[in-house]
């Protein structure tokens, strides 16, 4: 069974830093794409970052472009979403989800590509 559990959220100062976990299992972790979105409080689900599973092409939302790195560890089944200098607009719940077999990254990180998601974790960032 598909398991995805995020893992690294919490209450972060503006200009501060986080690295969120993403553990995978139960399907072919090195042969999927997995995508990092946000949800805030009012707001519909979007997308944030996306690495491929076979060149880990890597793509990301314009508003977390040169702030976020999104990375991928296939021997651990993990990806992690390195978010610096954290700004309040980046409060949300994020969550990590897969697309199926065969999918490549585009510009485009749409929620509808993604019918396996995690549970969520709570990102704040506040004085």
């Amino acid at each position: 069974q598909l398991q995805l559990v995020e893992s690294g959220g919490g209450l972060v100062q503006p200009g501060g830093s986080l690295r969120l976990s993403c553990a995978a299992s139960g399907f072919t972790f090195d042969y999927s794409a997995i995508a990092w979105f946000r949800q805030a409080p009012g707001k519909e689900r979007e997308g944030v970052s996306c690495i491929s599973s076979a060149d880990g092409h890597t793509t990301y939302a314009e508003s977390v472009k040169g702030r976020f790195t999104i990375s991928r560890d296939n021997a651990k089944k993990t990806v992690y979403l390195e978010m610096n200098t954290l700004k309040s607009e980046d409060t949300a719940v994020y969550y990590c989800a897969a697309p199926p077999l065969g999918y490549y990254c585009s510009d485009h990180i749409l929620t509808d590509d993604f019918p396996s998601w995690g549970q969520g974790t709570q990102v704040t960032v506040s004085s």
